[in-house]
């Protein structure tokens, strides 16, 4: 089996850094300080965002002609794995903003971090920055500094929290900026699920699968679930969760016409499991049974 490096702590990955410690549970982290090294596998047990120019040894993603090259930022939640292993030697390069979770336990963030998204993109899905979009991050990682130089008082951590979320709400931004400024390239993306949707049904996946998952047509587009459903969402205005249960409905108004088919069977053929549960959400979705639906045919 494959070795994988791990740290379970801020202090650890300081140190494999070169770097100092001046908070137990954050940190940032000045990678070109780091002793050259072997690509390999990397385990964190923390938050992690990298910023990094392009092609930087241990993290590899592909950059198109329409994103900006300014640097890009990188976004690992807890217990991900990144990197590959090989005998060739890099000298890492750019920064890093670690912190733990513990750093967020009770804290407003700390009850809201799963709403960035991002922590769960794909290495390929990073978020690439314009001139202006570094300056605003470094000065960002900046104040957070500041406040690690700073001898620790009663207003430490609130300030070190209120600046990540300031960071994190500007990647935000960002990522909107990028689904715009990628729309051509999106639109063949909604092209693409709408022609496997489509497919699912006419080759009766559902049958053998069951429900489309948007698991399954982010996979199909080698794409995270997470920047998969907020692509959709950025050109339908529908999470991608919706956008296959208005085309499970379409389907299902199809199929009523159909006097030989029982509820119990269009059900199975759309993937159900369960009559009722097609039930309850074509009433849902509708306002009135699939009974009550046929009967006004």
């Amino acid at each position: 089996m494959e070795e994988i490096h791990h740290f379970d702590s801020v202090t650890k990955y300081n140190a494999f850094n070169n770097n100092g410690t001046r908070h137990p549970l954050v940190s940032i982290v000045y990678l070109d300080k780091a002793e050259p090294r072997h690509n390999r596998k990397l385990r964190y047990d923390f938050y992690t965002v990298f910023l990094k120019k392009i092609h930087c040894g241990d993290l590899r993603y592909g950059l198109a002609n329409y994103d900006y090259e300014e640097g890009s930022l990188i976004f690992l939640a807890p217990g991900q794995v990144i990197g590959q292993h090989s005998e060739e030697y890099y000298h890492p390069q750019g920064l890093a903003l670690v912190f733990h979770p513990d750093l967020l336990a009770g804290t407003t963030l700390g009850k809201q971090i799963d709403r960035y998204h991002f922590f769960s993109y794909r290495v390929h899905e990073a978020l690439h920055l314009s001139e202006t979009e570094r300056k605003v991050i470094m000065d960002c990682f900046t104040n957070i500094e500041f406040e690690l130089e700073h001898a620790i008082d009663k207003h430490s951590k609130q300030l070190i929290i209120s600046n990540i979320e300031l960071f994190l709400n500007y990647c935000t931004r960002f990522y909107d900026r990028q689904f715009i400024t990628r729309e051509n390239v999106n639109k063949g993306v909604l092209v693409q699920f709408e022609k496997l949707l489509n497919d699912y049904f006419t080759a009766d996946l559902a049958l053998e699968y069951g429900l489309p998952a948007v698991a399954y047509f982010a996979e199909k587009l080698h794409m995270s679930p997470n920047y998969f459903g907020d692509l959709i969402k950025k050109e339908t205005g529908k999470s991608a969760q919706e956008y296959i249960q208005n085309k499970l409905m379409d389907r299902a108004k199809m199929k009523m016409y159909d006097p030989e088919k029982s509820i119990q069977l269009i059900s199975s053929e759309l993937g159900f499991k369960y009559p009722q549960h097609f039930t309850r959400l074509f009433k849902q979705r509708l306002g009135i049974t699939p009974n009550e639906y046929r009967k006004k045919l």
